[in-house]
Order: structure tokens, then C-alpha cells, then sequence
């Protein structure tokens, strides 16, 4: 299959789910986080996740990777429904997570990184041939060029480069979706731009981004979708020009607005 007929491929089946989430459920003992949460991640697209400190967001992201187990809801992946009962399974699927510490060694170099706990070859001799060759493949294929060596050790790299070895990592695997936790926290203005353009070339590859943001500027420059969560609900998921940013705000900071009203009512009579 030529490329292009790859990228019209891509282009035609964007608009249907690759991860969805319907009804989700989870506490922790007495803690109601998630109140059936309705969750879509289309192929193609960046879908940003936002929402105040504790309206459930890591909540909802370590449920989807397999760390924590969902009460109750469907989950589905590629049309399918189907059962994560931990990170390998989340793995499996296609789903990769960078979160915001990275989990980088500083004592490793670029591809040591990118295929650390996943090392090519056998115990007694490591195939450095070929993990060379596709972690350069890999960040010539998302058009990084910040990187002279792949051999450069990770502790003298900067904030950007460290989160583009990682986001790099993450797609190594032919993942089909890749959830960013925080990607340009603490990064400058020219290497948040350098990570944005990374995350937009994802999407532009086809994979299902979820990009996890407190900065607007940075949700409206990349997203295609913009999902808002309050106090452990859904109370907005909606295409990025259907929605103002000052209605992003209100609907952060109290489940409403006042073009779309009240979404965050508590469910069931659950309070």
C-alpha cells in the first residue's frame, strides 16, 4: 500500500472510535472519582484531556494503561470490546503512556532508553545493530531533528529532547494510541513549540493522541478534540471549534457554561 492510499485510509475511518469509554466507574473505598464517564479517542486526532486538580483525569488514564482496574463500563478498542486487566494488556492493544516524570535514565544514552525493559538480541549479547537502526528510524519518521546522535547520553540532553526521546519510545511499539501526561510542563517557549509540532506529527501518522494539559494555549494551538472532566465526570467532549476558550474555562472550573448549561449534576443520586 502506497502512502498516500495509507493516509486516505486514516482520513476516511478518523471519525470512528479507536478507544472508547462508555459509563465508567471507579472509587476508591468511600471516594466516588469517576461517575460514568463517556471517553472517545479517534484515530488522527488530538484529543485533549483537561480538567482542575482532582476532576479525575490520572484516574481515568491509569485505568485506561491497566493500572487501575475500572468498577464498572465498557471498554472498547478498534470497534471491539475488550478486557485490561493490567499494563501488559494495555500494551498489547496499542496504548502507550508517556507520563510527565518521563521515566528516563540519565546514566543510558537515546536508544538505550527507547528500548529499555523491551532490549532486542538475547541475555548474552544485545542486538545494538538494530536498535540503533529503528530508534534512528523512528525519530527520522517524526521528522525530529534536535538530536545529532542516538548514542548521546540522555543526561546532556535539554527538557525538549528528553520529552521527545520519550514520546519517541512510546511510539517505537506500532502503537495506536499515545496518552502525553504533561508534555511542555516546565519547558521554554521554543522547546514547548518543538514538542507541540511532535505531538501534532503523531496524530498526523494516524495514532489516537490524549494530551493532558492545564495550558490552554497549548490545547487550542494542537487539539482536534477538547474532553473536560469535573469532579469525576464528563461534562464536555467536543470538537475544538464548537467551543470557545472562556467556555473551556467555565466548564473546568464549574461543570457549566452558560451556552451549554449544567453537565455535572451527581448521577444516580450519588453526591
Amino acid at each position: 500500500m502506497s502512502v498516500p492510499a495509507l493516509e486516505q485510509e486514516v482520513a476516511v475511518a478518523s471519525d470512528q472510535p479507536l478507544l472508547s469509554l462508555r459509563g465508567i466507574q471507579k472509587s476508591f473505598g468511600a471516594v466516588h472519582v469517576l461517575r460514568g464517564v463517556d471517553f472517545d479517542v479517534r484515530p488522527g486526532h488530538v484529543t485533549a484531556l483537561v480538567g482542575d486538580n482532582g476532576a479525575g483525569k490520572s484516574t481515568l488514564i491509569k485505568g485506561i494503561a491497566g493500572i487501575h482496574a475500572f468498577d464498572e463500563g465498557d471498554y472498547s478498542f478498534d470497534g471491539q470490546p475488550v478486557k485490561v486487566h493490567g499494563p501488559k494488556d494495555a500494551n498489547h492493544l496499542g496504548i502507550e503512556v508517556v507520563y510527565q516524570d518521563l521515566a528516563l535514565c540519565d546514566n543510558l544514552d537515546v536508544v538505550d532508553n527507547m528500548f529499555l525493559g523491551r532490549e532486542l538480541g538475547s541475555s548474552a549479547r544485545l542486538d545494538d545493530t538494530t536498535m540503533e537502526l529503528r530508534a534512528r528510524e523512528t525519530l527520522d519518521g517524526l521528522s525530529v531533528r534536535t538530536l545529532k546522535s542516538v548514542r548521546t547520553p540522555v543526561a546532556s540532553l535539554s527538557g525538549g529532547q528528553r520529552q521527545t526521546v520519550a514520546i519517541a519510545r512510546a511510539v517505537l511499539w506500532n502503537s495506536k494510541v499515545v496518552i502525553l501526561d504533561e508534555p511542555t510542563a516546565a519547558l521554554g517557549v521554543a522547546q514547548t513549540e518543538q514538542v507541540l509540532l511532535l505531538v501534532r506529527r503523531l496524530a498526523d501518522r494516524g495514532l489516537g493522541v490524549v494530551l493532558i494539559s492545564h495550558n490552554l494555549n497549548d490545547v487550542f494551538e494542537v487539539a482536534d478534540d477538547i474532553a473536560v472532566l469535573y469532579l469525576g465526570q464528563m461534562v464536555a467532549q467536543v470538537r475544538k471549534d464548537e467551543v470557545t476558550r472562556g467556555e473551556v474555562v467555565e466548564l473546568i472550573t464549574t461543570g457549566t457554561s452558560e451556552k451549554r448549561g449544567s453537565s455535572a449534576a451527581p448521577s444516580n443520586g450519588e453526591i
